[in-house]
């Protein structure tokens, strides 16, 4: 998958960008480890209320909702191979994943705007 780096205040994340139907359906699957300041980014074709699940996913993850403008509209904890769903609080157009409990490490919440997300490839 392409990369892209993206700012969350003073922060820099390397992301993995999911941008094909492909690529955000198998997301971070399978996988059992990622590096610090690494991460998942899913651009969605439409801003919707989506909703992500942890099928197959060994690694604990927080995922953050982007608006278009890549404003967070909520953060949520997500634990390994479960089926539950977790859902954007408004229309997203991109969703990022990080290690769980990393957004709030770093004191990172709902109203922060991203940086870099018009480097990241179209969705396809």
């Amino acid at each position: 998958m392409p990369q892209v780096e993206l700012t969350a205040g003073f922060y820099r994340i390397e992301a993995e960008v999911a941008a094909t139907q492909t690529d955000r359906v198998q997301g971070l699957m399978n996988r059992r480890s990622m590096a610090a300041n690494h991460g998942m980014l899913f651009v969605f074709p439409e801003a919707e209320r989506h909703c992500m699940w942890m099928r197959n996913t060994f690694l604990p993850l927080s995922v953050a909702f982007l608006d278009n403008d890549g404003r967070v509209l909520n953060i949520e904890d997500m634990e390994p191979q479960t089926d539950t769903s977790h859902c954007a609080a408004g229309p997203a157009r991109f969703a990022l994943e990080m290690n769980k409990g990393w957004f709030s490490a770093k004191g990172l919440k709902k109203g922060l705007q991203l940086g870099g997300l018009e480097k990241s490839p179209r969705p396809r």
